[in-house]
């Protein structure tokens, strides 16, 4: 399968992006390719079109099951399995927010619940003891607020991300734009997780 010089160009950056998350590059760029391309593909149309090892594609689609964000079809008169993943970037987000929550944030939340829950905690130095808490209270509220996002609606979720700055003059008060001048405004945008 040929790609085009924007689509090649899409599956290489978002192969550089990935590396830059953590994930395996051969990763980020099969599902790019499944994404921009938009149908199902087999194996042996990635290996071929990415220039990697069979074994590689074969692994990196494991993994990429393993995020539920590939999914095994198959086609008509072809005993292979194909893939695909979604072409809603709203779908994408989603998933990809829940999975690196369940598997990054929750453990280090059930961590600091286990610690501060230890008769050991008391132990700890006063200061440690606050820091402590208020990293575990911090992490409690985002994944708070992560979870009403992943509840919203796409075209909801997508007003909301609209709104960057516009929370923070709203919160204040600041209703004709004051508080450009304050040192803090340039964290105004919603946190991204």
């Amino acid at each position: 399968m040929q790609l085009t010089d924007i689509q090649r160009k899409f599956v290489l950056h978002w192969g550089e992006m990935g590396s830059m998350w953590g994930v395996n590059r051969t990763v980020s760029q099969i599902h790019a390719l499944l994404f921009v391309h938009g149908k199902p593909l087999h194996a042996e149309q990635l290996s071929e079109t990415l220039n990697v090892a069979r074994s590689n594609v074969s692994n990196s689609l494991k993994e990429l099951q393993a995020w539920n964000l590939v999914r095994i079809t198959h086609v008509l008169g072809d005993r292979r399995d194909y893939f695909e993943t979604s072409v809603d970037v709203w779908e994408l987000f989603r998933t990809v927010v829940r999975e690196r929550k369940e598997r990054e944030f929750d453990p280090t939340v059930r961590m600091l619940r286990e610690v501060i829950a230890s008769p050991d905690f008391v132990n700890e130095p006063a200061d440690a003891q606050d820091r402590i808490r208020a990293t575990m209270e911090l992490m409690a509220k985002l994944g708070a607020w992560a979870d009403e996002m992943l509840r919203l609606s796409p075209g909801t979720l997508d007003k909301v991300l609209s709104l960057g700055a516009s929370v923070q003059k709203f919160v204040r008060g600041d209703a004709a734009g004051h508080g450009r001048d304050d040192p803090d405004a340039h964290h105004a945008s919603l946190p991204m997780l």
